[in-house]
């Protein structure tokens, strides 16, 4: 169990930073942080409406992959 709860861990922070800036990717819609970091850049980028479903796409996998993770740690956790 030690070595599933490791292995969950280092996947549940991978999973958290990478859906961090995926998140940060977006399109903004109008002065937030996603503005801030090249706003000139993703507007030329996010124009694109199938760049912006991919990004969707992948974002909400991101997502559900760490929603599962914690909940298995939380199993994990109770079983223990």
């Amino acid at each position: 169990m030690d070595v599933l709860q490791i292995i969950l861990q280092v996947l549940l922070v991978l999973t958290s930073g990478f859906l961090t800036l995926l998140i940060l990717m977006h399109k903004g819609k109008g002065g937030g942080l996603s503005d801030m970091f090249g706003g000139g850049i993703s507007s030329a980028a996010g124009s694109s409406g199938v760049a912006e479903r991919n990004l969707n796409r992948i974002t909400i996998s991101f997502a559900l992959v760490w929603a599962i993770v914690i909940v298995l740690l939380g199993l994990i956790q109770k079983v223990s």
